[in-house]
């Protein structure tokens, strides 16, 4: 009876709202203003509520804790497809472009001009970098023939030994180029330099069949049946660590801008890869989302890319049977994927992430090479939203162009001297150096979603957590409780047959607990002792230190 009269209670209060909603005027018309009428189906009740997420990410006011907000699904980290720059399976060119939805292109003519144009030997300029860039290689090998000449140096592998000859040639030529250009060019003189930096990415990519788990999982559910083969999100990790990589402190120029009506029928002509990535040879792994473009976000001016050198020497392990055609598209999918990594987390930088687009066009260049093989990209990310509707809505595209390979050289003869020099690869590597970063944005466009930084707020234990948590969620470090595991006899004797009834119930599965679905903030708290302990110390809510999640 009580339960019943509780219920006409609630009716009566929420007829009371709807006709107090209904009465509202509206100043401009002087009529009712009514409520939304809202889709009460399980499909737009979840949409709204990702959107409201999404939202609640975009108004988070600083970008250490944007990057925590993305993670507090997730107490063990997500399950995402592992992209990396050492690893590229057979006909990986349609995945790469589609999660990433990228445009491909040659670089123009006008590139190729430069290449075979007029005679700019006769340029100083291009003289004194010649010579330079000659002395640099020749340096380089010798350098390298004395590395393998050291006692207990070991041999390393054909990988290895292609990764270290190249890292010493990446930094003798960036060393030559920025003493013989930064005199005409002032903005190298501007530049920062990072070694073997950290770059990684994290975004959700949609438009993906589901896998064969889910699609199980919805059918056992009476309201999702009906959605058990519709396309589902991917969440993606890209971790990369170039040779050497360039950054300023002003951005590129953006070098296309197509109309929304170029940009839609360029969408249509994206490849699309609706297949489980596993079924090219990715593979899958349990991480927190980290987005580092090589440096900490905190007191850096320098927070775009100019040109970045990746390694291609993984190609040496792929079969020859793949052939010259698959060897190309590797090196496109390699140019695409570290391109829009980069891209992405200096964007998430400066506010941006999967979930929130971009304001602004940004661009980079990329360099691919062995020490002796040189391909050329450029590429322009326009778009961040490529999870759920937009797969297919959203009409903006990213774009990439390149260059076949191109030889510096031919090799080191037996005294030490390089023979057979290409000029025109050299020129190609000239032009991204010259290439000018000449568009410099107030931080209120820059970062329109950036309200402060930690630093402003007064509270000192406030900095420091958001500070840790954000540093630990970028370490990647595993928890120091690892996640429960079902042992195979509980499988067998408690989940696929019960023989066990009488024991008590205590383990996570029985007692419908996943562990999957643990929150970030979902810990215990750190303790207080009693002699630091702000107040009176007998309080009981001063015991645990204070959390502050967004």
């Amino acid at each position: 009876m009580l339960k019943l009269k509780r219920v006409n209670q609630l009716r009566a209060t929420y007829k009371r709202c709807l006709a107090g909603q209904s009465l509202q005027l509206s100043p401009a018309d002087n009529e009712p203003a009514y409520p939304e009428i809202q889709d009460p189906s399980f499909r737009a009740r979840k949409q709204r509520d990702a959107a409201d997420w999404h939202e609640e990410i975009r108004q988070v006011p600083t970008v250490e804790e944007k990057l925590i907000k993305i993670n507090m699904p997730r107490y063990y980290g997500f399950k995402v497809v592992d992209f990396n720059d050492s690893k590229i399976p057979y006909n990986a060119l349609p995945l790469t472009q589609h999660y990433t939805r990228t445009i491909l292109e040659d670089l123009p003519a006008s590139s190729e001009k430069v290449e075979q144009g007029d005679k700019t030997e006769e340029d100083p300029l291009f003289k004194a970098a010649r010579e330079d860039v000659i002395e640099a290689l020749e340096f380089a090998h010798d350098y390298y023939r004395h590395l393998e000449k050291l006692p207990n140096s070991g041999k390393p592998s054909a990988v290895e030994s292609e990764r270290i000859l190249t890292q010493i040639i990446v930094e003798q030529l960036n060393r030559a180029l920025l003493q013989v250009l930064s005199e005409e060019n002032k903005h190298l003189n501007e530049v920062e330099v990072d070694y073997n930096s950290r770059h990684e990415a994290f975004w959700a990519v949609g438009g993906v069949d589901p896998p064969k788990n889910v699609q199980k999982s919805k059918k056992g559910r009476e309201w999702q049946k009906d959605q058990a083969n519709d396309s589902v999100d991917r969440l993606v990790q890209y971790t990369g660590s170039p040779y050497l990589s360039l950054r300023h402190r002003k951005q590129l120029t953006p070098w296309k801008t197509p109309a929304e009506s170029e940009s839609i029928e360029l969408s249509k002509q994206l490849p699309i890869f609706k297949h489980d990535p596993r079924t090219l040879g990715y593979t899958t792994k349990h991480q927190h989302a980290t987005n580092v473009p090589g440096y900490w976000p905190k007191g850096n001016e320098h927070n775009f890319g100019l040109i970045s050198f990746q390694s291609r020497a993984h190609l040496q392990l792929r079969p020859a049977s793949f052939g010259d055609r698959d060897q190309q598209e590797a090196l496109h999918s390699l140019a695409i994927k570290s391109s829009y990594a980069w891209l992405l987390a200096q964007a998430n930088y400066n506010g941006f992430n999967t979930y929130n687009e971009l304001t602004y066009p940004m661009n980079t260049q990329t360099v691919i090479t062995n020490g002796r093989e040189w391909s050329f990209y450029e590429y322009q990310l326009n778009t961040l939203l490529l999870h759920g509707k937009h797969q297919e809505e959203n009409p903006r595209v990213n774009f990439c162009r390149g260059t076949k390979p191109l030889p510096l050289y031919a090799e080191i003869s037996a005294n030490g001297k390089c023979v057979d020099f290409n000029d025109a690869a050299l020129r190609q590597l000239l032009k991204f150096y010259v290439n000018v970063p000449s568009i410099q944005r107030s931080i209120a466009e820059q970062q329109p979603y950036v309200a402060s930084d930690i630093s402003a707020y007064e509270n000192a234990e406030q900095r420091d957590f958001i500070s840790k948590t954000f540093k630990y969620l970028a370490s990647n470090r595993p928890r120091h409780l690892e996640l429960p595991e079902i042992y195979l006899w509980e499988k067998l004797y408690k989940i696929d047959n019960n023989t066990r009834a009488m024991e008590a119930k205590r383990r996570f599965f029985e007692l419908d607990i996943n562990p999957w679905r643990r929150t970030l903030d979902k810990h215990d708290k750190e303790y207080v002792p009693k002699a630091i302990r702000p107040g009176v110390y007998k309080n009981r809510e001063n015991r645990y230190k204070r959390t502050y999640y967004p």
